[in-house]
């Protein structure tokens, strides 16, 4: 899950990393009464999940009262990138000696954490690694060892952090390690990381990304999951507990395991058609999950056509063809639905689903059989 600017500068302030003073405003007049609280010149930021709030004219600065209210009254409201800003983050002005960058994130391919920094902050970090790839130095860190001390200076130093600012950025770096690893974070990202005119290091935005699977871990992480952007047919989807993505297509796909559900989607546009949603069902393909799911997708006035893709593993094929057929009978579905079952005791299933085949309900034996099939239909 993505955080708003404020709320990854709240993630990291419980981890003790520094930021400055701000509050969060949803109209301009708690913008003026935020700004009065922390004092003036302030910045007003827009908050929303989507960067450059800069270049679209979010991020304002604001020397006194008649400008906070001014920026705010523009900025609440403004697009950008599709993202509508409905609050805001007023923060104490900092005064700048320099600009820097800081992330972390999980290489795959090395099974290690990646850091990145680097002395040319302020600027995206893509402009960074196509212009002068070597301004970003790179450290790999053993998540059994942690990122030690040591290694982090050297870190810095190879970054050509200066001097005045390397046991900051040291402090602050190791702080900012344990908030990714202890806060089960895909990604923290600091950018500008600055050096305050008083010597200062500290966080001047936060991008930050939670893992949502570590919600159990880490009950308050719900506020911030209440804040997602989603579209009515996700907000339900997720209040069901379902894997659903919204897509501008007109077939529905329900498949069980992401992996399927994304190569059904890919399947869906190589045959020439285009998928609503991305629905993964999980492991259990019973009849209240399916009923749940399929409801979902039909309260979406774009689809035509739903395609059901299941492979059975652990849930056999007749537990899943009764629970299509128990859903089908408790659902009142708008569009035809063609269903593609291989696996554990897919004879089995398809048998079930036999006698209840119809023009609304279809089967095919192939995953690209019933693509074409599906696409025919919404079509």
């Amino acid at each position: 899950m993505d955080l708003f600017e404020h709320q990854g500068k709240e993630f990291f302030t419980s981890y003790g990393i520094p930021v400055s003073a701000g509050e969060v405003a949803f109209t301009a007049e708690e913008a003026l009464e935020a700004a009065s609280r922390i004092g003036t010149p302030v910045m007003v930021k827009a908050q929303v999940h989507t960067g450059g709030r800069g270049k679209a004219g979010g991020i304002k600065f604001a020397a006194n009262q008649a400008e906070v209210h001014l920026h705010a009254s523009n900025i609440l409201g403004l697009d950008i990138s599709g993202h509508v800003v409905e609050r805001l983050w007023i923060e104490k002005a900092a005064e700048i000696a320099e600009e820097y960058y800081a992330s972390f994130t999980l290489d795959r391919s090395a099974k290690k954490h990646l850091g990145m920094l680097s002395a040319q902050g302020g600027v995206e970090i893509e402009t960074v690694a196509a212009t002068n790839p070597t301004a970003i130095a790179r450290i790999w860190v053993d998540p059994l060892d942690g990122l030690r001390e040591a290694e982090c200076r050297k870190w810095v130093t190879a970054a050509n952090i200066p001097a005045a600012a390397a046991e900051g950025t040291v402090a602050l770096l190791r702080k900012l390690y344990r908030a990714y690893t202890e806060g089960d974070a895909d990604l923290v990202e600091v950018n500008p990381l600055v050096l305050t005119k008083s010597g200062l290091v500290q966080v001047l935005d936060a991008k930050v990304t939670l893992d949502a699977n570590s919600e159990f871990r880490h009950p308050q992480y719900r506020q911030y999951d209440a804040t997602q952007p989603r579209d009515e047919r996700e907000q339900t989807a997720h209040a069901k507990g379902l894997q659903y993505v919204g897509l501008d297509g007109s077939v529905g796909v329900i498949a069980n395991g992401a992996g399927l559900a994304m190569s059904t989607v890919d399947v869906v546009n190589q045959v020439g058609g285009s998928p609503a949603n991305f629905l993964d069902i999980g492991g259990g393909a019973n009849a209240e999950v399916m009923a749940t799911a399929l409801q979902v997708i039909n309260n979406d006035p774009a689809v035509k056509a739903i395609f059901i893709n299941i492979f059975g593993g652990i849930t056999r094929g007749e537990e899943i063809a009764n629970g299509i057929v128990e859903a089908v009978g408790r659902v009142q579905i708008d569009s035809p639905i063609v269903v593609r079952l291989d696996g554990t005791n897919a004879a089995q299933g398809r048998a079930i689903l036999e006698p209840h085949l119809s023009e609304a309900l279809l089967m095919q034996p192939t995953m690209l059989d019933a693509a074409r099939r599906v696409v025919e239909l919404a079509s």
